[in-house]
């Protein structure tokens, strides 16, 4: 105790000595904080989760086949196959996968044509396993894309992973809003596109239906009546022949409802040779329906062929339209890529609109967008895991700042002065150095990235309680040793920093073995690490930063002590030469 009390009394004691601790800790603070700006240390919500499943979400363009959205899941079969840690696959066609977590909000419930299906994957048991799932993901994308996606032109293949946090739609949501769909659809294009180029993102996708060509059979009741034919007769041949319907039902001892006789042409039969009108006319003259004459009519005489449109889906939010475009991450932050593909857009859209920025708010990301010709307003707003990720920091930076205020305050009260305050606050915010710097570390040593999450920066707001003490405690204890043993300030600082530096240890290594457990944590690993290397931080500046800012203030002395609770602990006796 006595070596380390000379040592702070030596600092604290040269001018020179104090500058260089209050310089270097402020370069420590500055560099920790330009860990973000360079991208070594990166801000997430919640870091990827290894979890026992994945899906993978295939869709064909709108209007392909079953048979076309079968082939591309086959190459993907033969793909996982080769993959030791796969359990089982499941394939789903037409439809989305019994609904997980993941599926409750990416709306697999609604998929119901024949150019989806997903496939649902299990992996042996994370515990077990060397590789995490995201990993495998991240690994397998690619792989996928390259082999499979070409199969069929425009397919989109997505490799889903459960969500580690909050339920969101993809990492990254831009939502295009007008009352002109088309153009719309156009811009929707347009931002897709520039998701697709920007670094960090995959699995961009847009929302919507695609717009294609399809033929509608209509029944012409006139031709119908003079060939001797009934209307259910016509629409029931059409029914067999292209969908299938029920034509009896079967009665078990074993189902209390009865179980319905579904019949459908053979795939064969029902097949067309082409997708032009020609060959839809040449399948509908092989069908012949027999009129009350007995006589027999090819169907193609009493049915008229259209050609239309097809029908999108609608979407809307708060009663106005909008088409989403969605993006997944690539195990990077969801900020970075956002700030890259938002210039981009801006430089990109200024040449056809007039593009103006949102103000600081909830949406300040938000792009409005005026056609330069027609003077129709867009509107481009980003949402997803992204937007919940800033207002999850900007809530938590919100609670800090709160947290700080009423600290801050209630020093104030005690004390009854600002400087003490203000020392105590800001030995306790420089904890904040070894929050940035232990997540720099622990990205090093990791095979992944390592993300500052939002429990991240729970732990540190936690800290700010724990770092408050020790400098708390070092103040009253210096003010109780000028008071009762009349020490000189110097030497009252040199003597208290040396005797709270056992407690103030023994409190921090507490700290370090209870977080441990949780660094390894793939959610809460950011809350162990925040509170191991803060509390590391804060030991150094409560032990060397504090006292030498308690030297430079007027406000401790024997004076202002008389106005405060008093700490009875004696020191020992410890020598101190000049």
């Amino acid at each position: 105790m006595n070596g380390f009390a000379k040592f702070i009394y030596n600092i604290i004691n040269s001018r020179f000595k104090k500058f260089l601790v209050i310089v270097l800790t402020a370069a420590a603070f500055f560099a920790s904080l330009m860990m973000f700006p360079t991208k070594l240390v990166l801000a997430k919500m919640l870091p990827g989760k290894s979890a026992n499943t994945y899906s993978i979400y295939v869709d064909t363009p709108t209007g392909s086949s079953k048979e076309q959205t079968k082939k591309v899941t086959e190459c993907i079969n033969n793909i996982l196959i080769r993959e030791k840690e796969i359990k089982n696959i499941s394939v789903f066609y037409a439809q989305g996968i019994p609904l997980d977590y993941a599926g409750l909000v990416k709306g697999s419930s609604m998929k119901r044509t024949e150019n989806v299906a997903e496939i649902s994957v299990n992996l042996t048991n994370k515990h077990t396993r060397d590789e995490p799932s995201f990993l495998m993901t991240q690994r397998l994308r690619p792989i996928i894309n390259k082999e499979c996606g070409n199969i069929v032109k425009g397919t989109n293949i997505k490799l889903i992973e459960q969500p580690a946090g909050p339920p969101t739609l993809a990492s990254i949501v831009v939502e295009v809003h007008g009352d002109n769909i088309e153009q719309s659809r156009k811009i929707s294009t347009e931002v897709a596109n520039i998701l697709s180029k920007t670094d960090g993102l995959v699995d961009v996708d847009i929302m919507a239906d695609e717009i294609y060509d399809k033929y509608k059979l209509i029944p012409n009741i006139d031709k119908i009546a003079k060939s001797g034919l009934a209307i259910k007769q016509v629409n029931n041949i059409l029914y067999l022949a292209f969908e299938g319907m029920v034509i009896a039902t079967k009665n078990s001892e074993n189902h209390s409802d009865q179980i319905p006789i579904f019949l459908i042409l053979s795939d064969k039969s029902k097949r067309l040779n082409g997708s032009s009108e020609e060959a839809l006319r040449s399948k509908l003259t092989s069908l012949n329906l027999m009129n009350q004459k007995g006589m027999m009519v090819p169907l193609a005489e009493v049915v008229d062929i259209k050609k239309v449109k097809s029908e999108p889906m609608i979407m809307h939010k708060d009663l106005e339209r909008i088409i989403n475009v969605i993006a997944e991450t690539d195990m990077v932050s969801q900020v970075y890529p956002l700030l890259d593909a938002r210039e981009k857009m801006i430089e990109h859209f200024s040449k056809k609109y007039i593009v103006k920025k949102a103000g600081f708010s909830t949406y300040m990301f938000d792009l409005y967008l005026t056609d330069k010709q027609t003077g129709e307003k867009f509107l481009l707003r980003w949402d997803g895991e992204m937007k919940v990720t800033l207002d999850t920091f900007r809530d938590l930076g919100g609670a800090f700042i709160a947290a700080l205020i009423l600290i801050f305050f209630l020093l104030v009260i005690y004390y009854k002065s600002f400087s003490i305050s203000g020392i105590i606050l800001l030995g306790s915010f420089l904890s904040i150095i070894g929050v940035i710097v232990g997540h720099w570390v622990a990205d090093q040593v990791t095979e992944h990235t390592f993300f500052l999450t939002a429990t991240s920066l729970i732990g540190f707001i936690a800290l700010m309680g724990i770092s408050s003490r020790n400098s708390l405690l070092l103040v009253d204890f210096t003010m109780s040793l000028m008071a009762e043993h009349g020490m000189e300030k110097k030497k009252a600082i040199a003597v208290a920093t040396a005797t709270r530096a056992k407690p103030i240890m023994l409190t921090a290594i507490a700290i370090i073995l209870g977080s441990a457990l949780l660094a390894s944590d793939p959610i809460f690993g950011g809350l162990g690490v925040a509170l191991i290397s803060g509390t590391v931080a804060a030991v150094f500046v409560s032990l060397l930063f504090v006292p030498v800012l308690m030297d430079n203030t007027k406000a401790i002395s024997v004076d202002r002590f008389e106005d405060t609770l008093i700490d009875q602990e004696h020191p020992h006796n410890i020598a101190i030469t000049r």
